[in-house]
């Protein structure tokens, strides 16, 4: 069941471009996969270890503009431009190295103010580095010989596979003994450093295998843009949306952020074209966040499942009481599982041996 869900769910992403051909509608579909793809890498992170970073635009930013400076400085133009993706996945991981050697020694809630500093400091040298990010300019992405007709659909099965991989990672990451050591850490760090953990090793692959996939997924987005600019490529929304998106949806899940993404993206664009107060949609996005936290602290996935699970047992729990569990037969104790004819005489005759040595 599962499986069919998961091959009709792929065969309608595939088509999507087929059925919806409006370039209004597939870029929304391609902004909306660039999110999942990144809140995935964040989730695997933040949402396993309980690190809330709100510094992933640190990474986002410098992957977009590392393939423009290098695009630039080594003259690629065209299609060729795409080979720097990997080069954007580099520059997101070696940043992620000294970020977290400094940001990963502190707990949750001190670690969250440095990446706000950390961040700030970013995007502060995007604006002044004149010579090398092209300030106030920003940095233009390389001409794409692609018909204006194909343009969003070739960047929709980019971003897609993009949002595939993350999604892979993070599946691959939550069943294996990593993951288990990432959520160990996340319920008592302590406890889990105490049954040899290695807490800081852990939290510092999964920032950098995070940060590699923001860093790609943040050059894909420069390519689709063909600009960036300090406030845009290093802005303090994109990490607020990212945690709302996770929350909503349910931190530490799988399919939770993926939900998130794609029900707050697209409704974030369509408020920014609909209305011109540029101040609407964060104004809505605070409230909305303010509402997750008040009545569905635990995101939608797992409220949902938890009351489907209520549902099916009509209110009973799952596992009934001691109290209405069927009596043990006589003879037996509480202790004393019932057996067979053999186990019992068994056990009788070892208590007479037993009773015979004392």
């Amino acid at each position: 069941m599962q499986a069919a869900a998961l091959v009709v769910l792929a065969a309608a992403a595939v088509g999507f471009p087929l059925v919806f051909g409006s370039p209004v509608v597939t870029n929304y579909a391609v902004y909306a996969l660039i999110f999942v793809a990144v809140v995935s890498a964040w989730n695997v992170f933040s949402g396993f270890s309980g690190y809330i970073s709100l510094g992933h635009a640190v990474f986002f930013g410098s992957g977009a503009y590392a393939v423009g400076i290098a695009a630039k400085d080594w003259h690629i133009t065209g299609t060729g431009v795409f080979a720097l993706l990997p080069l954007a996945a580099a520059v997101g991981a070696v940043i992620a190295v000294p970020f977290g050697l400094v940001a990963l020694r502190v707990r949750r809630h001190t670690f969250i103010v440095i990446t706000i500093a950390i961040f700030f400091i970013f995007q502060l040298m995007a604006y002044n580095l004149n010579s090398f990010t092209g300030g106030t300019i920003g940095m233009s992405a390389p001409f794409l010989p692609w018909s204006p007709t194909t343009f969003n659909d070739r960047f929709y099965y980019i971003t897609l596979a993009c949002a595939a991989a993350a999604v892979v990672m993070a599946v691959l990451i939550r069943r294996s003994r990593f993951g288990l050591q990432l959520r160990a850490i996340r319920d008592d760090e302590d406890r889990a450093r105490g049954l040899g953990v290695r807490t800081m090793r852990v939290k510092m692959t999964a920032f950098v295998l995070s940060a590699a996939v923001a860093g790609l997924v943040g050059g894909v987005w420069f390519l689709y843009l063909t600009q960036v600019l300090p406030n845009t490529g290093f802005d303090p929304l994109f990490d607020l949306s990212l945690v709302l998106m996770a929350f909503l949806g349910g931190l530490g899940t799988i399919s939770g952020p993926i939900i998130g993404a794609l029900i707050i993206e697209p409704g974030q664009l369509y408020l920014t074209i609909k209305y011109t107060n540029g101040y609407l949609s964060e104004i809505l996005l605070g409230a909305l966040f303010l509402l997750i936290v008040l009545f569905v602290p635990r995101g939608l996935v797992p409220t949902t499942s938890e009351r489907i699970k209520r549902a099916r047992t009509r209110g009973r729990p799952a596992v009934p009481p001691a109290s209405q569990r069927p009596a043990a037969p006589s003879g037996l104790t509480s202790e004393e599982p019932a057996t067979s004819d053999e186990g019992r005489r068994g056990l009788k005759a070892a208590r007479r041996r037993a009773g015979d040595q004392i």
